[in-house]
């Protein structure tokens, strides 16, 4: 079985492509992480540039999943909250290549995620998933607990509307 590593990211014209590539090809496969299919290669990139320069500055963590050096899974944990919220963060863009779920890959960058949160000092995480087809099942296992849905909260990929899952975990000490 090929080895995963997770780490950070920082930004590089060959890995703002690759995360591009990735989250174009997450969104044509139905994943809703807030973009619409077809996406285009330009706004794929300019997403990714502001969120790795985001991490450049401190207000979030990009954390990629690598087997063989190749990028086949990426995480966000957002740090950057209301002044009123300085104890939580939130984790958002889960995304997987399709032909790579199923092999914990996802559950491997939600503790690095986890753990990093805890190293910064949070104590509370929150995200929402799509009610049809989101990773609740991914987040209920590793401790998360459902606050609740909204209905209709935003498009599918495709166009059709999707539920949100709104889940919160507590951490840390």
């Amino acid at each position: 079985m090929p080895t995963i590593q997770i780490r950070p990211l920082a930004a590089t014209p060959a890995l703002i492509d690759t995360l591009a590539g990735l989250l174009a090809e997450v969104v044509a496969r139905g994943g809703s992480v807030g973009f619409m299919d077809p996406l285009a290669p330009s706004e794929a990139r300019a997403f990714w540039e502001r969120a790795l320069q985001a991490a450049a500055d401190g207000q979030r963590i990009v954390f990629g999943a690598f087997e063989n050096d190749q990028l086949v899974a990426t995480v966000s944990l957002l740090l950057d909250c209301p002044p009123n919220q300085p104890h939580r963060a939130e984790i958002a863009k889960m995304m997987t290549l399709p032909r790579c779920r199923g092999r914990g890959i996802a559950a491997a960058l939600l503790q690095a995620a986890e753990a990093a949160a805890v190293a910064s000092g949070k104590t509370l995480l929150v995200l929402d998933t799509a009610s049809e087809g989101g990773a609740a099942g991914l987040y209920s296992k590793h401790g998360f607990t459902l606050a609740g849905e909204i209905p209709d909260y935003a498009l599918k990929p495709q166009g059709s509307l999707t539920g949100t899952l709104l889940y919160w975990k507590r951490i840390g000490a």
